[in-house]
């Protein structure tokens, strides 16, 4: 077994949380656990616990990770034309559940066994999602308020995560001829279409 100065703090994280993405990649939620972890990495649970407070902290610490990876997919796309935009960024979205469909998982499913709030760097990271949302609808509709800008911003995500669940769990039961991405974009071009008439009857 590794000694804990065999690697620097940093390191002996960044071993921890690969290793457990790979442990739910190939088990599942279900199958992830601190000893797994760190039997993966060579070292002791109690090394494990000088970095995550407990599972739950272990668990919070992915899904930031995640969010990380997510967020930096979303950000390449091209920005110039707002719809496209939200195009791409669902598109991503879509794309990524399928990639990493227990990671993807592990976001919305893990509820902690404490009474601990959102860590402040995932509430950051969860902001900065809807803020690019946010930003494409800015552009699309500058005369409407945050509050109102926010919770289309959210209407959209809203429609988007659930064809994505529907999909990831199969649950779409589409015709031959139609697939999921037709319903993503059809989805969203109607959502901007009726904000649109909106706009114009303001």
């Amino acid at each position: 077994m590794a000694r804990r100065n065999d690697h620097t703090r940093e390191e002996l994280r960044e071993m921890a949380l690969a290793s457990a993405e790979r442990i739910i990649a190939q088990e599942g939620l279900a199958g992830l656990s601190t000893r797994k972890v760190a039997t993966a990495i060579g070292y002791s649970v109690g090394a494990l616990y000088t970095l995550f407070s407990n599972l739950d902290d272990l668990c919070w610490q992915l899904n930031e990770r995640t969010l990380s990876c997510l967020m930096a997919a979303i950000k390449e796309v091209d920005e110039t034309d707002p719809v496209a935009c939200l195009q791409g960024c669902a598109r991503i979205y879509q794309a990524f559940a399928e990639q990493y469909p227990e990671r993807w998982r592990l976001l919305f499913e893990h509820r902690s066994n404490t009474d601990n709030p959102l860590p402040d760097q995932l509430s950051t990271r969860i902001g900065g999602l809807f803020e690019h949302i946010d930003g494409c609808l800015a552009r699309l509709y500058p005369r409407i308020d945050r509050h109102e800008r926010q919770l289309r911003s959210r209407i959209l995500w809203s429609g988007i995560h659930g064809l994505t669940q529907l999909e990831h769990s199969n649950k779409l039961f589409l015709p031959d001829a139609m697939t999921a991405e037709d319903i993503r974009i059809h989805l969203i071009d109607s959502l901007l279409a009726g904000w649109d008439k909106e706009s114009h009857h303001a």
